[in-house]
């Protein structure tokens, strides 16, 4: 699991039929890596949340068939993100 933060909703209005109608979202890492993450807890925009990877984060996803290698578990409530403060 990691740490990371909401950016941007992120809409495809074409996609496959693997992903379904999964919400996406563009997140990044406190290493300033993005990434599109499947999300089905519905995260806003400068959330902080944690996400699973691989073949768990189709497990993740109400429907385990959607594609993904990348979906948000969890919105996080409290957390200070201490390498940004120290900056």
């Amino acid at each position: 699991m990691e740490i990371m933060r909401v950016l941007d909703d992120l809409v495809c209005s074409r996609r496959i039929d693997g992903l379904q109608a999964a919400s996406l979202r563009l997140l990044q890492n406190q290493a300033g890596d993005r990434q599109v993450a499947t999300d089905p807890v519905g995260a806003p925009v400068g959330k902080w949340v944690f996400t699973t990877t691989g073949s768990a984060a189709r497990v993740a996803m109400p429907d385990p068939r959607v594609m993904t290698d990348l979906t948000i578990c969890g919105i996080i409530d409290h957390w200070v993100d201490e390498a940004a403060d120290a900056a």
